[in-house]
């Protein structure tokens, strides 16, 4: 008997005891995950640092409203200013870029409507379309035979009311908002109590309600002014009939955004 067990293989148990001070990896993917989104606040906090108020509006602007941007003939509502870093390349200036290829194709719808329209056709010299740094502007001009007013009033003349429908119609194609402006000349208009300012703001609501009768949604109009004299086409001769008009101004996202923000006054819109 003892012969055989000298034969056996002895067995033996290990028992392994955990320490008490370790528990695992888990807490690393924890720590790494924190130490990930505490760098990502930092450089957050950082970019935000580097920021003017102008992108940071623009930024507000277009997360709040981001399907303003539409390629296929929609407005583009972010700022023209540079944004950030590669968001701003994605965002700001891809909106801005976006937004002034909409207004251009409306620069050139109008002018072509313009050209070939019959309803046009008398005014088709007094007016200018131009591409400003503020959106596209249309200046409907006096003359010395033409005028869009009868004499010394904001009653508009038939063909003036039918050249601005027919406006309207080529502006309401753009979610755009819009202003109108009226100007006069520089001589002298009423008594104390109705003046060239009084008859310029009457014209430029005259000008509004044609824009509505047209079809323009009421919504789309940001500012109606009267400035009368004080931005003259041709201030050599202030008495020039061409300082007599109505400027409509279909408005890129930062020229609606700085109206707002100082209470409709904004340098540059109507010179």
């Amino acid at each position: 008997m003892a012969d055989a067990k000298q034969g056996e293989q002895p067995i033996v148990i290990k028992r392994i005891v955990s320490g008490h001070g370790h528990h695992g990896g888990s807490w690393k993917v924890a720590f790494a995950d924190f130490a990930t989104a505490m760098m990502a606040f930092f450089l957050l906090l950082w970019i935000m640092g580097q920021t003017t108020k102008e992108q940071k509006a623009a930024i507000s602007s277009y997360f709040n409203n981001p399907n303003v941007v539409n390629l296929g003939g929609s407005q583009g509502v972010t700022g023209t200013e540079p944004g950030i870093g590669e968001a701003d390349g994605e965002t700001g200036g891809a909106a801005a870029e976006a937004e002034t290829q909409v207004l251009e194709q409306l620069e050139s719808q109008i002018k072509d409507a313009i050209n070939s329209s019959q309803a046009m056709e008398k005014y088709r010299d007094q007016i200018e379309v131009t591409m400003t740094p503020e959106g596209v502007r249309i200046q409907v001009m006096d003359a010395e035979s033409v005028s869009m007013f009868s004499l010394g009033s904001s009653n508009l003349e038939p063909e003036a009311m039918i050249l601005l429908e027919e406006l309207s119609k080529a502006v309401a194609t753009v979610p755009n908002r819009i202003s109108i402006s009226g100007h006069t000349d520089a001589l002298p208009y009423g008594s104390e109590s109705y003046t060239n300012w009084e008859l310029s703001s009457d014209r430029a609501n005259a000008a509004r309600r044609a824009l509505i009768g047209g079809g323009l949604a009421p919504e789309k109009i940001g500012r109606v002014v009267g400035l009368a004299s004080q931005s003259l086409l041709t201030p050599d001769d202030p008495a020039n009939p061409k300082n007599r008009r109505i400027t409509i101004l279909v408005m890129n996202q930062r020229t609606e955004e700085a109206i707002r923000k100082e209470g409709g006054q904004i340098l540059g819109v109507d010179q």
